[in-house]
């Protein structure tokens, strides 16, 4: 009788050793794993530059601010925020929807909230960024300590300057090796040339290593573009020109009427057949996703 009641003590206890080794196997589980870890990253961009830093690493923030005037998320990444709520534009986000998400963490803009830091870290622990310190891939990096995935940040940067190699020598194989480039934008009321400054000027004359037109390096280090009259557009003396016409039927009439002009029709790049004509987006969203779309759309232009 002991014997029995020792050997069916042994089977117990080996049965609920088993299952204890199957309890801890499922938990290392590899899906189990991603689905804790996916869950855990619960982030809240205030930020559009910062939210597709995000994608770029294949993270979708929880929440995420909207483009001010499209008052919806950026068109090249709509498609990846299905799944976020929207957090109002970034100079004014939406705190109730904010709060109702409980993110587990914020990433902040200095530019746009730098000044109300303490509102945000009452919700929960907040990453304050500075975009104009460092370039996107310095802020991917970054980002890629925090949510543990340095080597997907490295190998997006890796590949990225692989692309861009390629794409320099398609765009200097067409303009020449020493032609000179500039950018403007198309508003209805104003005409823009864009500087050294993100968003353009990192672009096409760092990464892709284009010579700048005359004066686009005595552009006001501290702005963007600046805002000139088409008289001067000769001046830049340009072989190419990279232009960007805003969505609204004004712009869209103002840079017709200006293609009409002898001005315009005189340029060296315009004559040269030299002009390209590219979208807002993703060429003005300074991140890395932005930039990495900008740089397939210039293949694609360059390849034809």
């Amino acid at each position: 009788m002991k014997k029995k009641l020792i050997m069916l003590f042994c089977i117990v206890f080996i049965l609920i050793l088993s299952a204890c080794g199957q309890t801890s196997s499922n938990g290392d589980n590899p899906k189990n794993k991603e689905k804790k870890e996916k869950d855990e990253l619960k982030i809240a961009s205030l930020s559009i530059h910062l939210t597709n830093d995000l994608l770029a690493l294949g993270i979708t923030p929880i929440g995420s601010v909207i483009g001010g005037d499209l008052k919806d998320f950026l068109p090249h990444v709509k498609d990846q925020l299905k799944d976020t709520k929207k957090l109002g534009p970034v100079k004014d986000p939406d705190m109730e929807a904010l709060l109702s998400l409980n993110p587990s963490v914020i990433y902040l803009d200095e530019e746009f909230s730098g000044k109300d830091v303490s509102k945000y870290e009452k919700i929960a622990p907040t990453h304050v960024f500075n975009l104009d310190d460092g370039t996107w891939r310095d802020h991917l990096k970054t980002i890629g300590k925090l949510v543990d995935r340095e080597k997907q940040a490295e190998k997006f940067i890796a590949d990225y300057e692989e692309q861009t190699k390629r794409v320099q020598g398609l765009i200097k194989n067409e303009i020449g090796e020493d032609s000179k480039v500039m950018a403007i934008r198309v508003a209805a009321k104003e005409l823009r040339v864009f500087g050294t400054k993100r968003p353009m000027g990192p672009i096409l004359f760092q990464d892709l290593g284009l010579n700048p037109a005359n004066g686009v390096e005595d552009i006001d280090k501290s702005q963007p573009y600046e805002v000139i009259s088409q008289e001067v557009l000769p001046d830049f003396d340009a072989d190419a020109i990279f232009v960007i016409v805003n969505r609204d039927d004004e712009s869209q009439t103002a840079f017709k009427e200006l293609e009409g002009t002898p001005i315009w029709k005189g340029l060296k790049a315009v004559k040269g057949k030299h002009v390209y004509v590219i979208p807002d987006q993703p060429w003005l969203d300074y991140s890395a996703l932005g930039n990495k779309m900008a740089m397939d759309n210039a293949e694609e232009i360059f390849s034809k």
